[in-house]
């Protein structure tokens, strides 16, 4: 969890990292794990909340009442002197000013309010959220609907007052003159005589309302700011180096060598890029890393537009997670001995939620490859099990073996693979994608013979790539040779990949090897586009 906080931070060091946990037995455990981790703050959820469009089993069954995780929360955080470094925020059943100040005694700093916001807004609770007919127009994007909602920003106001004020009221009956001095206080609280009554007369609070005893100078709210550690990173260097990129938009190369315990490299970068750019980042190859060594996990993490990251080495896990853009190459190094297309060369979990960018691996991943890739482009020489897990975008071309589970809650973009066994049909699941043929059409064909004839004795593989680095065909449900011939072209320029490079000698060979994934729903889409 460490490791996950981290990542975000370097992406914005000024951003505040919030983990949400659901209110059971043991969420103690959980959080003290957050605040160990360096997040800034903890959402304690209790059972009573959520979207209307959650399943009915969810909204009955799962979690229990805030109370009872928030007070396990507050005094497991006490008891080991980590409450002062993190903020706790509860939500999920809080409705009123007394909430707030049960809350605040069992140990909360903020509450969350969701559904009585949305009631002061109109909502009337019909739980269709999900269906787009919310009959009063809060959920909703149908316009008609739309102009019935009628609320309005004071009636949000109002309600925030009225509970402010309430609790206003029960903090002065209490005798506290600021909120903060009212936080952890739990032996202000007490039982209802009601508890003495025969159904509930088996009932302790006791453990809800015990008070921790902090050791001195331990603090019971939130009062401390964490330590990220980020002075440490060596993306501080990456900036420097290229502030002639950053401020007057001129191509740098930067020569790096990194270690694995240099994580997140290039995202403290990216994070920079995206403050001065925007999205739209930087023109292709301003900013090209030259990298040497092992990378640390996440190594191209949120990468922006603009920057090349090209490691002569190996990876950990997470390789280009969140990949906004940037593009990233990592092979062996010339003096290596190792067969690439025999060898893992990168972790486990690349390009989980990638947004858009390429990566081109001369080597082969480890699982969960592409894991939720929304739009990157990314070529691989294998890839272990549970391949393009939950992909909804992009273009992943896979030039060896998979693992079982290939395309498991795939329902978006496009996945080759190389099938050279003929065995790739026992190890994806056909629950959501079907298997299609590459098929070279005319047109397909006229292209790549005119991408051929450029080809002369003097030009080799390096040069056909550049008459093949224009754009890709958009068209998901045509073009396939094409799109993989070009993609084959770039892998082999950026990597020297001998298996490139045979795929392209022989290309004539190789379609009737290669096996389309596609998404089943997602080709019932692109074809009613297609139809008008």
């Amino acid at each position: 969890m460490r490791v996950w906080g981290f990542k975000p931070m370097n992406l914005n060091p000024r951003a505040d990292i919030s983990v949400k946990l659901v209110s059971e037995v043991g969420v103690g455990t959980v959080a003290a794990g957050v605040s160990k981790a360096h997040a800034e703050h903890v959402t304690i959820s209790g059972d009573e909340g959520g979207t209307g469009a959650s399943p009915l089993t969810s909204t009955q069954n799962a979690g229990s009442h805030w109370e009872i995780g928030l007070a396990e929360t507050h005094q497991t955080l006490v008891r080991n002197a980590l409450r002062g470094r993190i903020a706790v925020q509860v939500d999920g059943g809080v409705r009123s000013g007394r909430d707030v100040v049960i809350g605040a005694l069992l140990g909360a700093d903020e509450f969350g309010f969701g559904t009585t916001a949305l009631i002061a807004l109109g909502c009337i609770m019909m739980r269709k959220c999900h269906l787009n007919t919310c009959p009063v127009g809060v959920a909703t994007q149908d316009e008609g609907l739309r102009k019935l909602f009628p609320g309005q920003p004071e009636h949000l106001v109002d309600f925030m007052r009225f509970l402010a004020e309430e609790a206003r009221e029960i903090m002065a009956k209490l005798g506290f003159r600021r909120f903060d001095a009212m936080i952890g206080q739990s032996d202000r609280l007490d039982m209802r005589r009601a508890i003495e009554h025969e159904k509930a007369r088996g009932l302790d609070f006791s453990r809800i309302l015990r008070k921790p005893e902090p050791a001195p100078g331990v603090a019971i709210h939130h009062c401390e700011p964490q330590d990220h550690g980020l002075e440490k990173a060596l993306d501080h260097g990456l900036i420097e180096k290229a502030r002639p990129a950053l401020e007057n938009g001129e191509k740098v190369r930067i020569e790096l060598p990194v270690r694995n315990i240099d994580r997140t490299v290039g995202a403290m970068l990216s994070g920079e890029i995206a403050r001065r750019y925007g999205h739209k980042g930087l023109p292709d190859d301003t900013i090209l890393i030259e990298a040497r060594g092992a990378g640390g996990q996440s190594f191209g993490a949120f990468l922006a537009h603009g920057v090349t990251i090209r490691l002569a080495g190996e990876t950990n896990d997470y390789v280009g997670k969140g990949l906004s853009g940037g593009k990233i190459i990592v092979a062996p190094p010339s003096e290596s001995p190792i067969r690439p297309e025999d060898n893992i060369i990168i972790g486990n979990t690349v390009l989980y939620g990638a947004t858009g960018g390429e990566c081109y691996f001369r080597g082969v991943a480890g699982e969960r490859f592409a894991v939720r890739n929304s739009g990157a482009i990314a070529v691989v020489e294998g890839v272990g099990d549970h391949g393009c897990e939950y992909m909804t975008g992009g273009v992943v071309v896979v030039l060896g073996g998979t693992g079982r589970n290939f395309g498991a809650g795939m329902s978006g973009g496009v996945a080759y693979v190389l099938d050279e066994k003929g065995d790739f049909a026992i190890r994806y699941n056909p629950a959501m994608v079907e298997l299609e043929k590459i098929v070279e059409d005319e047109a397909d064909k006229d292209a790549m013979a005119r991408l051929d004839a450029t080809r002369t004795a003097k030009r080799g593989d390096a040069e056909l790539s550049d008459a093949l680095s224009g754009a890709l065909p958009e068209d998901m449900l045509r073009h396939d040779a094409l799109r993989l011939r070009i993609l084959m072209a770039r892998h082999v320029r950026h990597t020297g990949s001998e298996r490139g490079k045979a795929i392209l000698e022989n290309w004539a060979e190789y379609p009737p090897k290669f096996v389309k994934v596609m998404p089943t729903e997602f080709r019932k889409v692109l074809e009613g586009l297609a139809k008008g």
